[in-house]
């Protein structure tokens, strides 16, 4: 079986190479070059994806890479994989989905099987770009070709996350539909979900990430009303834990990151005004996450404040740049936020990250690229005036950062273990 994958990204990427592994022939598409490029040179350009994969992958014939979409007509089986950002006015932004429609419409073979995969609202796959196919293959969703929905499950940087292993939800616009899906990914996937539809695929996805987005601003608004009180947040999150049912640990931060938990919930909330409906929880806990980086900024103040400086003219380090540990994505991370917000109160930015050396093309953040990661050693951190830890990655040293920098503001609890000075380390 041969099937394409358009979208090589953090979710596209490794989901190929599992299709690979698993005896499928897979042709990725990207409209990027330099990702085709890179891909059949053998080469990995995300970070916790091993090159050696990809070689193997390219070495057995198993899995290559194209920007030429008249190649769609070749496959049984086409994955969707692209982004699903917010515009500026934090509405749903589905222009890839639609283009890459209008891309492989025309040349989608009859009996084809289409699967979007990127999250979005429901009644995306079948109202928005079902049409887009059919107008352009002259084909009929349900009869001429397949159409279904399976969310992307990615947990980037955890060694014990695995694509095989991750159970796949699968909804069908038909049974019959369905019934292809799930033949499909059951060639490498072990367990797969079936679900009744599209829509109820789609919705699943959207509960699975505004459960975290609202569970983390519960634990971000309990850090300030427990700092206030004279209490940590993370001894209290460990001692809950403890407790063997009915609770599940949530953490606090600077604020949220990542492609998913920041802006899936507002693909729902912006479809339930279709339905007169409100979403209070989904926009309370965004209102909630939102302001972490002005409390971790206010926090940085204070810490400066004691040292009798001021933000304005001050330098600052910023630690973890990517939106979680051990990653190499930097999408929505809250550090650009922060670098925005500290260079507004007049401070002297920089960052530190092991796993960014150097700062990417972004769609927001822009005016950052090109913008280097300052080197490790004791001299550059010990010119700084305050150090904030924004991601909490292994790779860093934190004995050392404690024994060079004057003064710490932790907003994930990184220095808890670690020794240091009285006074150097405020908790964000």
């Amino acid at each position: 079986m041969k099937i394409a994958i358009v979208g090589l990204g953090y979710v596209g990427l490794p989901l190929s190479l599992q299709f690979a592994k698993s005896g499928v022939e897979v042709l990725g598409v990207d409209v990027d070059p330099a990702k085709v490029e890179q891909i059949n040179a053998g080469r990995s350009y995300i970070q916790h994806i091993d090159a050696a994969a990809i070689q193997a992958a390219v070495a057995a014939g198993s899995f290559s890479a194209t920007a030429d979409f008249r190649r769609i007509n070749e496959v049984a089986a086409v994955i969707i994989c692209v982004p699903t950002p917010l515009n500026k006015n934090r509405e749903p932004d589905i222009s890839y989905i639609i283009s890459t429609g209008e891309s492989i419409g025309p040349h989608l073979a009859k009996g084809a099987l289409v699967v979007l995969e990127s999250t979005t609202y429901p009644g995306t796959t079948e109202g928005d770009l079902r049409p887009v196919l059919e107008k352009l293959s002259g084909l009929r969703a349900g009869v001429d070709f397949h159409l279904a929905f399976s969310p992307e499950r990615e947990d980037p940087g955890n060694p014990n996350s695995k694509v095989a292993e991750i159970p796949k939800v699968v909804g069908g616009m038909t049974p019959a539909c369905r019934e292809k899906a799930v033949a499909l990914y059951g060639r490498a996937i072990k367990t797969v979900i079936p679900v009744s539809s599209c829509g109820a695929a789609e919705a699943t996805k959207l509960l699975e990430n505004i459960f975290r987005s609202v569970n983390i601003a519960l634990v971000n608004e309990l850090k300030v009303v427990y700092a206030a009180m004279g209490l940590d947040i993370w001894e209290i999150i460990r001692a809950a834990k403890t407790k063997p049912f009915g609770f599940m640990a949530f953490y606090p931060g600077p604020g949220l990151g990542g492609h998913c938990i920041p802006i899936d919930p507002f693909y729902l909330t912006w479809k339930a005004r279709e339905f007169g409906k409100q979403t209070r929880f989904i926009e309370l806990a965004g209102e909630i996450n939102t302001a972490m980086p002005e409390y971790v900024v206010n926090r940085t103040a204070e810490a400066l404040n004691a040292a009798r400086k001021a933000v304005n003219g001050s330098k600052i380090l910023l630690v973890g740049l990517a939106y979680k540990a051990d990653v190499d994505d930097m999408r929505e991370s809250p550090t650009f936020i922060l670098l925005d917000l500290l260079k507004a109160r007049g401070a002297e930015v920089a960052y530190y990250d092991p796993h960014v050396p150097i700062i990417r093309p972004t769609r927001e953040h822009g005016h950052w690229t090109g913008v280097a990661s300052v080197p490790w050693s004791r001299e550059s951190i010990a010119g700084f005036d305050a150090v904030v830890i924004c991601t909490g990655h292994k790779a860093v040293n934190y004995q050392e950062l404690a024994d060079w920098a004057p003064c710490i503001v932790d907003s994930r609890n990184a220095m808890d273990e670690i020794p240091t000075r009285a006074g150097q380390v405020w908790k964000a």
